[in-house]
């Protein structure tokens, strides 16, 4: 059943590989990125139960965290230009 999953999994990588590739704009790219981040994500924790090894659940989760993280680190960048850039300001209101 794993090995199923994982087989569908590499499948689908595949497919988004195609759409990162093809993409139209760079916000179509970032989100392909993504999705192999959480495809990623979702493999090293059926491989580590394929392996017997349920401990590989954490080293996933800690992936994914950083998996949006990063996400949210390029589209500030693709935004502002600047990740240190604060962003606008709002003007205090009377």
């Amino acid at each position: 059943m794993f090995a199923a999953a994982a087989l569908a999994l590499l499948v689908t990588l595949a497919m988004v590989l195609v759409r990162a590739a093809l993409g139209p704009t760079v916000f179509d790219r970032v989100q392909a990125g993504n999705t192999i981040g959480t495809i990623a994500m979702l493999l090293l924790a059926v491989m580590g139960f394929l392996n017997g090894r349920p401990e590989f659940l954490d080293l996933a989760v800690v992936y994914g965290l950083l998996n949006v993280i990063g996400t949210i680190a390029i589209l500030k960048f693709f935004r502002n230009g600047n990740l240190g850039d604060p962003g606008e300001r709002e003007e205090p209101r009377p």
